[in-house]
């Protein structure tokens, strides 16, 4: 259903060199960019994550509530994923680990512009 989620941010070159090393980890290459808009994913027929310039030229600001979750395959990838996050600047909102008893692995962090993500392996994938 979900075809691509846009986060916005204040400094787009940054960004763009946030989201390049990290979604590297797994394999995940930047489709395209123009001045101010990119997508990564593994093609564009998959879902794909996009950092924007917000269109209206105002500052981006992050939602409340609002968060980025990005399904790897091991806790492995969880872990290098947001270590490397925290290593690129992100903020650390939730150490990687299991939550709730049915074997959900996760780590949180905000990236450079304030934007809550999540990288985690679902639940009966180990």
């Amino acid at each position: 259903m979900i075809g691509y989620v846009t986060l916005g941010t204040n400094d787009f070159d940054k960004a763009l060199n946030f989201y390049d090393q990290l979604l590297a980890l797994v394999d995940e290459k930047r489709l395209w960019s123009t001045d101010s808009m990119a997508a990564w994913g593994l093609s564009r027929d998959n879902p794909s994550l996009c950092i924007s310039k917000p269109f209206d030229g105002g500052r981006a600001t992050i939602g409340n509530g609002v968060m980025v979750a990005m399904k790897v395959s091991s806790r492995e990838q969880v872990d290098l994923l947001h270590a490397k996050a925290i290593e690129l600047g992100a903020i650390d909102e939730g150490p990687v680990g299991e939550r709730g008893t049915n074997g959900f692995y996760a780590g949180y962090f905000r990236d450079l512009d304030g934007n809550k993500l999540n990288v985690y392996i679902p639940a009966g994938s180990l």
